[in-house]
């Protein structure tokens, strides 16, 4: 209890003299919240793409393709297959009709809004009418839903805020082909959000398909009955197929890119990090320099050397939080909800979404702060419970 009462009275004593020095403490707070602004900047990126990927599907839904492709662009069914596929156990009906959505997936070229002169990838999902059945938290927005059996698309409001020529009343043209937008949808801030939707049958004849697909949507009876229409449908002789659950396939899609950002974001603030720690290191230096006489009177009035350590490692660590905190708060305020796109690696088209600067990422961003803070304060620290309590004294 001693030794706590003098650390106690220690660390009151350092943290009051802080405005005193409020120059060189600046400094290190400065570096320390920009070190966290940038580290929980770029992994909110990932957050929000992963975020965007992992909110689009269903556990309640089963995306099928053809075997062995790991997206619905490298995917084909035939009109047979999609045929056999509804006959699948396990899928949910509404009368005799089947709840599926058999579906063509291709890439089209549009301008971006933020890039003038540039363009993206974009994708574009011919749908059958069971389509907004089977994907009950898509609504329309804005406009109205396209008519089947004609050149008439929805966009999705992501979609409409990256790129150009997708506002209601506009046309998009792409080859030879003219397509009118007549409406906008929302997905809960989903990867369908970036995609442009028309008619399966009508996109077939535009791109001269045929009777193919990419790949089928499905609506389970309930998630339980998952494995029974997996299992009836890759063991049927008649089929060369895939299933996954739709939520799961996405998670998968957002492996690849989140990986990347996340290594190239610690990566980052690594380094930045480390110009932070001699910061810190050169701020508590100056602040045991400048307090020496007042170090070797504690020590000398019979003060614990280990309470002088442990209170400027204390001093350090709040200049620390100080910069965790304000770097939090400032990449939330600067971050959180920006709207951008980025490309999907699986597909190689674009996906909106928005950054998401989480509890869980702050939380993550104050600690490093903090760990900044206690490493730049050790050697510091160390110094001060070194000093020959004699010539500290008489230095003026």
């Amino acid at each position: 209890m001693f030794w706590l009462r003098q650390t106690f009275a220690i660390m009151l004593l350092n943290l009051r003299t802080i405005p005193a020095r409020l120059s060189s403490s600046f400094v290190a707070i400065v570096g320390i919240a920009g070190v966290v602004v940038v580290f929980v900047s770029v992994l909110s990126i990932a957050s929000g793409f992963s975020a965007a990927m992992q909110g689009s599907g269903s556990r309640g839904r089963a995306l099928v393709m053809r075997s062995g492709a790991d997206s619905e662009l490298t995917s084909g069914l035939s009109g047979a297959e999609v045929d056999i596929v509804r006959q699948a156990p396990g899928l949910a009906r509404d009368g005799q009709v089947g709840l599926a959505s058999a579906e063509l997936y291709v890439i089209i070229d549009l301008p971006k809004k933020s890039s003038p002169g540039s363009s993206a990838n974009v994708p574009m999902r011919g749908i059958e009418p069971t389509g907004m059945t089977v994907r009950p938290e898509v609504s329309i927005v804005e406009g109205r839903m396209f008519r089947f059996g004609t050149n008439e698309v929805i966009a999705g409001r992501g979609a409409n805020g990256q790129f150009v020529n997708l506002a209601v009343g506009d046309v998009v043209v792409s080859g030879q082909n003219r397509w009118e937008v007549v409406g906008l949808f929302a997905s809960n801030g989903g990867v369908s959000e970036t995609e442009v939707w028309c008619d399966a049958r009508t996109l077939q004849g535009a791109y001269r398909r045929g009777n193919s697909y990419q790949s089928l949507l499905a609506t389970l009876e309930s998630p339980d009955t998952f494995d029974t229409f997996r299992d009836w449908l890759t063991s049927n002789p008649q089929l060369n197929v895939s299933i996954r659950r739709e939520d799961e396939y996405y998670a998968g899609q957002s492996q690849t890119l989140t990986r990347l950002i996340q290594t190239v974001g610690v990566a980052i603030a690594g380094l930045m990090g480390i110009g932070a720690v001699f910061g810190a290191i050169l701020t508590m230096y100056t602040a045991v320099a400048t307090r020496s006489r007042e170090i070797a009177t504690l020590r000398a009035l019979g003060f614990d050397t280990s309470s002088v350590v442990v209170s400027v490692l204390v001093e350090s660590m709040a200049l620390g939080a100080i910069g965790g905190i304000s770097g939090g708060g400032a990449a939330y305020l600067g971050f959180n909800g920006y709207q951008t796109s980025t490309i999907n690696f699986q597909t190689f088209s674009q996906v909106a979404f928005a950054f998401r600067v989480t509890p869980d990422l702050l939380g993550l961003g104050l600690f490093y702060a903090l760990a900044i803070g206690a490493i730049g304060g050790l050697l510091p620290a160390l110094r001060a419970a070194r000093l020959p309590i004699p010539s500290a004294l008489r230095e003026l």
